[in-house]
């Protein structure tokens, strides 16, 4: 993970992609995947897929918020159904995984209605012994991105990337035994938010999704 200076902010995310196709190209080889973080990883994922001319699909993931303060993550599933809690933070907030359940339950009932959305019932590509680059917009905290790449690596892939535009240096560390190697085109000092480094980060539409990943 070396980033390099670019020009800030990303017009979009369509052009985050692009830049960041040309740092992800030296890592990968052979039968590799793109997996795209819906919603806004998947404009950045379809990019990179469309200049590497390989696969795209999604793979989703819901936060866990806390109750009655759902913006505050303590954790996330990912879509084969395992749970990746924060216990750090649950023990903070002096909460238990108990104190989740109900919680859990709502949002695997929005991830299964997602996966239906996004897929139309087709199965999720097999990744054992391929080169799969998990793909978002940015990474804030790193919850997310944890359930995602833990859920990919108990598929066996060949090599396991982690490839984001923009990241908070906190959340790299703590991602940093999750994936094989993380590409990352800024990180800057002041991060507070994603959407702070776009012009246009305007919210994407499910359909706007589903035209992307075809």
């Amino acid at each position: 993970m070396n980033p390099l200076p670019v020009s800030l902010p990303f017009t979009d995310r369509s052009e985050a992609g692009r830049r960041l196709a040309e740092r992800v190209r030296p890592q990968v080889s052979g039968d590799a995947v793109v997996l795209a973080l819906p919603r806004g990883g998947v404009p950045v994922g379809a990019e990179l897929a469309r200049l590497l001319h390989i696969p795209l699909d999604v793979v989703v993931v819901r936060k866990l918020g806390v109750p009655g303060r759902a913006e505050v993550g303590v954790g996330a599933i990912a879509e084969d159904g395992k749970v990746c809690y924060d216990d750090r933070a649950l023990a903070r907030m002096q909460l238990s995984r108990r104190d989740l359940d109900g919680t859990v339950a709502a949002e695997r009932n929005e991830l299964s209605r997602r996966l239906e959305l996004y897929r139309h019932g087709r199965p999720a590509p097999d990744l054992r012994g391929r080169d799969v680059i998990v793909v978002d917009d940015g990474v804030a905290t790193g919850g997310t991105a944890r359930a995602v790449l833990r859920m990919v690596r108990r598929q066996g892939p060949a090599q396991l990337l982690l490839a984001v535009p923009v990241a908070a240096q906190a959340a790299l560390d703590a991602l940093s035994e999750e994936a094989d190697r993380i590409v990352v085109l800024t990180v800057p000092d002041n991060f507070r938010a994603v959407g702070e480094w776009y012009r246009d980060f305007g919210q994407l539409s499910d359909a706007e999704v589903t035209a992307l990943i075809g």
